[in-house]
């Protein structure tokens, strides 16, 4: 890690830290469809959610003037969280944090975009969650290959694979079964926040101590979460 990784790091909470003030000084009580159904947990509030949406909302509506669509954003998410995943893997946290960040932010757009156009399509779900799950795992896998000289870590890093897999999976295999999808914590959501969250203040402090403390509780919660959903699934089925 390098001082001037660590700027790429700053760069992200200086507007995240913006953002934070003026939905507090005036705009708390804003709300958006999107991000009530997305609701809240114990590990993201519903307040943090409402806040995400709302710093995004000016951006959407420039995206709709601008006619881009809901497929470039979803394709545009896709080569940041890749790229995210490169460069975490080449020890480059405060960057993997600034392109995560970005991914995931497009991640919020494309269904936003989608909505205000009515564009919205099968197609276009099928291709968003394909991408959900390719720059979901990049992330992971470029942590373990920033970690690869310890093999505790990696184990972690894996546990964690495991956690995004199987909750997402879970969620699925419901949706096929005609089982409504059980809701519980490390949501995709939840888990990007923790994870961007910890390279980010890795890069800042110089040290691994914060990627590790993010990674080991989405594993923890996340693999316990999974054991949740699939005995909830498997109740429902009688």
């Amino acid at each position: 890690m390098t001082l001037r990784d660590a700027y790429f790091a700053y760069a992200v909470g200086a507007v995240w830290v913006a953002a934070a003030v003026l939905y507090l000084a005036g705009a708390r009580g804003w709300r958006s469809e999107r991000a009530e159904r997305a609701g809240g947990t114990l590990l993201l509030g519903n307040g943090v959610v409402r806040w995400t949406y709302w710093m995004t909302a000016p951006v959407v509506r420039t995206l709709v003037d601008l006619e881009v669509s809901a497929n470039m954003l979803t394709w545009a998410s896709l080569v940041l969280g890749l790229g995210a995943g490169v460069a975490l893997a080449l020890g480059e946290p405060g960057l993997a944090c600034l392109l995560a960040t970005c991914s995931t932010i497009g991640d919020i757009l494309d269904g936003e975009v989608a909505r205000h156009t009515h564009t919205g399509s099968p197609r276009g779900e099928l291709l968003d969650a394909a991408v959900d799950r390719y720059t979901e795992l990049a992330f992971v896998a470029g942590f373990i290959l920033w970690v690869r000289a310890s093999l505790p870590l990696v184990v972690l890093g894996l546990a964690a694979l495991q956690a995004c897999t199987l909750v997402s999976y879970a969620t699925a295999k419901a949706e096929a079964l005609g089982v409504p999808p059980p809701r519980g914590l490390m949501r995709r959501h939840e888990r990007s926040a923790y994870m961007i969250l910890a390279v980010g203040l890795a890069s800042m402090t110089d040290t691994l101590a914060p990627a590790i403390a993010g990674f080991a509780i989405v594993a923890v919660i996340g693999n316990v979460a999974a054991v949740q959903r699939f005995t909830r699934i498997a109740r429902a089925l009688g």
